[in-house]
């Protein structure tokens, strides 16, 4: 439910901020009046609470669920078939699988751009047929690429199948594509309508999130954010070298920040919202359960944050090892 007084300071945010620009109270008002309007009218409803806890909390004996990042890239070549059942055998209740097209548009498991990173491959992802990217070796560049020697890039499908199997909830992450992403989910949820009760949309674009309610308004979404990845990498690099730039989008930072927590999740109605560890306390937890909204922190990788997140906040957590401490994959 959207609280009075995220209407309140939404509202009278904008009000403040068109003054200036309009000079004229009227002009103002009804600007802020449209916004008011878009919203109520464009903007999804959650997913009922019961069934969006049913996907966020499947295991009824326990209070936090474990989602392996990447399907568990740490212990086994990421996004693969090999590491959805290692997940499924080190404990997780849930994989994170990245959702990707190949030029000739089947709908696979990659994380990057391009099959460099983590295959015996170069090259863009959106030049490669999946005809040519099913010859590659996914577990090439993995630190336990004996083991796991030959495995391959899955397409979506399979990755469903087998986690369906294996009774895992899916958060797919979707990267781009909102028009391809939504018709290919929409049509996974359609063949296996399990779906609906065992897996969640989630992105960093909303674009993609309110695409996909679009396409099919049963399916649980969240928004994923990390604070200042406009203008630094993951590991807190600046991204530019101009400091004209780091700081226009240092400042579009703060405003994205803004959006997501009062406009942008109310727009596409999100039922979590996953945030980069280190923003989350038991007052940001408190924020979102007000509206509604379960938080899952990524990407917790050491015994000491797990504890915490398990014993003190309670909250599902997204981890790139079920075995051991790693270093976060960004």
């Amino acid at each position: 439910m959207l609280q009075l007084g995220d209407e309140l300071t939404l509202y009278s945010l904008v009000f403040v901020l068109l003054l200036p620009v309009t000079r004229s109270p009227l002009w103002t008002t009804l600007l802020t009046a449209s916004l008011y309007l878009f919203l109520a009218m464009f903007r999804f409803p959650q997913v009922p609470s019961p069934r969006a806890r049913q996907v966020l909390h499947p295991d009824k004996r326990t209070a936090v669920e474990v989602i392996a990042h990447r399907a568990g890239g740490h212990d086994a070549p990421e996004n693969t078939l090999a590491a959805i059942r290692e997940a499924s055998k080190n404990g997780a209740t849930g994989v994170e699988l990245d959702l990707a097209f190949s030029a000739d548009g089947v709908a696979i498991l990659m994380h990057d751009d391009t099959v460099d990173r983590t295959t015996d491959g170069s090259g863009p992802l959106s030049q490669m047929s999946f005809s040519k990217l099913s010859k590659l070796d996914a577990a090439a560049k993995h630190r336990l690429r004996d083991t796991f020697a030959g495995e391959r890039i899955p397409t979506l499908e399979e990755a469903v199948q087998e986690c369906i199997r294996l009774q895992l909830t899916i958060y797919f992450d979707v990267k781009g594509h909102p028009d391809e992403a939504a018709a290919a989910l929409k049509g996974l949820y359609k063949k296996h309508p399990v779906l609906y009760n065992t897996s969640i949309v989630c992105s960093f674009e909303p674009k993609v999130i309110y695409r996909m309610r679009q396409c099919d308004p049963e399916v649980v979404t969240a928004l994923t954010h990390r604070p200042w990845s406009l203008s630094r990498y993951g590991d807190g690099a600046p991204r530019f070298s101009s400091l004209w730039k780091h700081h226009w989008m240092t400042l579009m930072d703060l405003w994205l920040d803004w959006a997501h927590h009062h406009v942008l999740w109310k727009l596409c109605g999100v039922s979590a919202f996953l945030i980069q560890k280190n923003f989350v306390s038991p007052d940001y937890v408190q924020y979102w359960s007000q509206r509604g909204v379960e938080v899952v922190a990524w990407t917790v990788n050491t015994e000491v944050e797990k504890d915490y997140y398990q014993e003190f906040l309670r909250v599902n957590y997204i981890t790139d090892s079920l075995v051991e401490d790693c270093e976060p994959h960004y």
